[in-house]
Formats: C-alpha cells, structure tokens, sequence
C-alpha cells in the first residue's frame, strides 16, 4: 500500500507578507508531497521557491510566483499585485482562483473530492462519500444506509480504497480516476467506481461532471465538419457560476451554460461588436449559432470536446496548451 507523503510549510500566522519579518506563533501548514493537483482540466504544480518564502506556481505554459497570506484555514498564497489569482493548499485538495475565476477544487493525484458522489445503473445504486463517511441506497433496494464509517485500504496517483463494516455486511468502494460512461444514455464522469457488497460487484461512475470541461480554454478546430479558416482563432472556457466565455472568431462572447443529466446547454451569448473581414464574421455567425443549438457534450477518446447540437453537427475542439490566447 503506497500513500502520499506530506511535506511541510511553516507560515507565521497574524504578520505580514514576508514570513522572517513575524514575530508570532508558528503555524505549520501542508502541501501535498506529490508537488501537482488537478483543477478539473487543469494540471498545476507547486513548489516552494528557492529563498523558502514564496510558493511557485505552474500551469501550461506559465509560472507565477505567490506570497502566503495570513489565513486561518489552510495554507494561502496571492499573486503580489494580483489579489484575483490565489491558492489555497489544504493537503490534498486545494482552492485555485485564477484571474477571478475559481476553479473546480483541486486535488492531489488520486484523491477524491470533498463532496463525491457516485452513482450506477443496472442495477441503480448511489453513494455519497464526505469526510470519510458515507451514505449508499445499496442495488435492489430504495432505503439508504446512513453513517457508514469508512478506512482508506489503499491511496495512490490513481485513485483510492475504501472498506468498511456494518452490521449487516461487509463493503469495499474503490474509486479509479478514468472517464467513465453510465446509463443508457451514456453520461460521463470523472472515475470509474467498484461497490462490492459481500464479495457480489457493481460498476458505476462517480465525480463532478463539471470537472470534465472546466479549467482550461478549448480551442475549436472543426465546425460541423467545415474546419477552420487559416489563422483564426475560436475558442470557449467554462467558467464557475455557469458561465461560459471565449472568441468567437472576430469578437469575445459572454453567456450561460447548463449542465444536468438532460446534456449540455447554452444561452443567452452575446458578443462585443467588432468588424472584421466577411469570412470571418461569416464563421463567427455559423459557430455562435451551432453554440444555441448544441443539446450535449462529451469528452472523446483523445481528450477533445465535442459539442453536438439537434440536429447531429458536431463542434470539436481541444484544451489550450498556451495560457497566451
């Protein structure tokens, strides 16, 4: 059995930015020892930087460098000048704010979040998991067992196990991060789960579907089959509060999105009012208005998004792998 090791960062509670300038109690604060965590889409890694009083920050292409920040729960640290963009450590899992927006919780590789639940199909079950105790409406039955009390059995990068006892049966839960698929109509999540009840096993999917498409910029390579014009650029960001926003070929857009177990949804976009050449004003109109129609979306076999209206055409696209859009 392998678990994550911790290491630990000393940050003087009630003082000023620069940590040797405080006089007051110690308080000692943790970073997961794996140095990464995943924000939804978004891998991060950090670091303390070489003089010990800074944390480093990288994600794609970036790295910014973050002061502590007095805080009395976890670990805080903001960008000097930049107080939208902050970190909170909490072992493994952490809070990412970037640019304002703030990002699906993050976790160590391998952890879970906070609030996971799961579900299955043929036969329906579900679970909740938090703070290590669980409620599940077991397969064949409608009245739930509450206050199951679990022990983490194995934690490594790839996911976690959890068993437990009650007084009726034994359980095992492991939770493996891979896109997973339930139902008839295909909804996909984050993991891939195993619920075993007394030696009998049962597969289901569990996670924040959210995490699938949140936390990094999509950049659209295919429109309804059409591609792209040379050089243009057209991309979409899920943002928190279910926004959504990105370019649209000539001008910014702005709007809302829904997720549920219906599909995926947009409305009301709008756009700013530049002018640019017809063909691109031509593809832009195409690609806000495949946007208004799209009735789903899905994660597919390399990653990319794809977003499927009502009518069968398809907008691709792929995670950004430059933060210079």
């Amino acid at each position: 059995m392998f678990k994550g090791r911790i290491f630990s960062l000393t940050i003087l509670a009630g003082c000023s930015l620069v940590l040797a300038a405080c006089a007051s109690q110690p308080k000692t604060l943790a970073l997961s020892d794996y140095g990464s965590y995943r924000c939804g889409q978004l891998d991060i890694r950090v670091a303390p930087a070489e003089d010990g009083q800074l944390l480093g920050l990288e994600y794609l292409d970036r790295r910014v460098l973050l002061k502590p920040s007095p805080t009395d729960t976890g670990a805080l640290y903001v960008a000097p000048g930049d107080t939208s963009t902050r970190f909170l450590a909490e072992g493994k899992r952490a809070t990412l704010t970037l640019k304002g927006d703030l990002l699906p919780e993050c976790l160590e590789p391998g952890a879970i979040e906070s609030r996971f639940e799961a579900i299955g199909a043929d036969p329906d079950w579900s679970a909740l998991i938090e703070n290590n105790r669980m409620t599940l409406t077991p397969p064949y039955q409608q009245q739930a067992l509450n206050e199951i009390w679990l022990t983490e059995t194995l934690a490594n990068r790839h996911g976690r196990t959890f068993e437990a006892k009650t007084e009726a049966q034994s359980l095992e839960v492991r939770v493996a991060h891979q896109l997973c698929e339930v139902g008839l109509d295909k909804r996909q999540y984050p993991s891939q789960i195993r619920l075993t009840l007394d030696g009998n096993s049962f597969e289901g999917c569990g996670g924040d579907r959210e995490r699938l498409f949140r936390g990094v910029q999509w950049v659209v390579e295919d429109l309804a089959g059409t591609g792209l014009i040379d050089r243009s650029m057209v991309t979409l960001q899920f943002l928190g509060n279910g926004r959504v926003a990105g370019r649209a070929s000539c001008n910014r857009f702005m709007g809302d999105y829904r997720l549920s177990a219906d599909g995926l949804s947009f409305s009301t976009l709008g756009s700013t009012k530049m002018a640019c050449a017809p063909s691109l004003m031509n593809q832009e109109r195409k690609y806000l208005e495949l946007l208004g129609q799209v009735v789903d979306g899905r994660i597919g076999r390399d990653g990319e998004l794809l977003l499927e209206t009502s009518n069968g055409d398809v907008i691709k696209a792929f995670p950004a792998t430059t933060d210079n859009l």
